[in-house]
């Protein structure tokens, strides 16, 4: 009787084990996000400044790469008076713009992250003369010109400066409504990747791991990490990458990506790495 008692004891508390394991993984199927409605006909510049910081920390993922140091994978923006460093690099000789001002800076460094590259945060090999930014007008954020202008107007309020960004005129909602509705989807979250280049591309894993060399960027190259890691360890360091540090690495990896990833995309990501050796 004994016996048996401590093997169903056993089993029981394996059972739970595996129950808490498996709610410490991502869970989200892939739904696509709710969008949240925004009248663009009808915003003030209190709406606007909001709008902008909501797309900062959300559907631009800006966040995702600009954070205060040692953690971060790019400049601290949030932490910085953006409009007073505008003017500073506006006048540095490498910049290679066309910028006259703060806002045309930080427009310029979303569509064209290149023609300013800070020091030190260049990709490897490129003299700091290629950001590894993305555009992000372009997929898979793809951001349109009402939604730059928010995180612009953002930007410069946060420090107390003035906004210099006009609110969206009719001919901009026009340009991304129909002509019989007033609201669109302006603050959504972005859309679950429907493939392992938009997987990449969402994350940024470029932007810190060299895909195809050993070469060394924020992160260890990835070119033959299926030799050097199992598949649960490949999982364990993108949803927990904490866990075990690289020596020689800095904690620099988001530690949020199993909440922001979907079951979907994690899989992509894991079975591609996998098959690197």
């Amino acid at each position: 009787m004994m016996v048996l008692l401590k093997i169903l004891g056993f089993s029981l508390a394996l059972t739970l084990l595996f129950t808490f394991v498996t709610y410490l993984l991502p869970q989200v199927e892939g739904e696509a996000p709710v969008d949240k409605e925004v009248d663009l006909s009808s915003l003030t510049m209190d709406d606007f400044i909001t709008l902008g910081e909501d797309l900062f920390n959300n559907k631009g993922t800006c966040t995702l790469c600009h954070k205060p140091a040692p953690l971060g994978r790019a400049p601290d923006i949030q932490g910085t008076d953006m409009v007073a460093l505008s003017s500073e690099r506006l006048a540095d000789e490498r910049y290679q713009g066309k910028a006259q001002d703060a806002a045309d800076y930080l427009l310029e460094s979303m569509l064209d992250p290149s023609r300013y590259v800070v020091a030190t945060w260049g990709k490897k090999g490129t003299n700091d003369s290629e950001s590894p930014m993305p555009a992000i007008d372009k997929a898979p954020i793809a951001l349109s010109k009402i939604e730059m202008n928010a995180i612009i107007a953002y930007l410069q309020a946060k420090d107390g400066n003035d906004v210099t960004v006009s609110l969206p005129s009719p001919e901009d909602v026009a340009s991304v409504v129909s002509a019989d509705e007033k609201t669109v989807a302006a603050a959504t979250l972005p859309a679950p990747a429907a493939s392992l280049e938009e997987a990449l591309g969402k994350y940024a894993c470029g932007s810190c791991h060299a895909m195809e060399s050993a070469d060394t960027l924020v992160g260890p190259g990835l070119v033959d990490v299926g030799s050097r890691l199992s598949k649960d360890e490949i999982r364990q360091s993108i949803v927990d990458p904490n866990a075990v540090i690289a020596e020689g690495f800095p904690a620099a990896m988001p530690a949020d990506f199993a909440a922001r990833m979907t079951v979907k995309e994690l899989d992509m990501i894991v079975a591609y790495l996998v098959e690197k050796k």
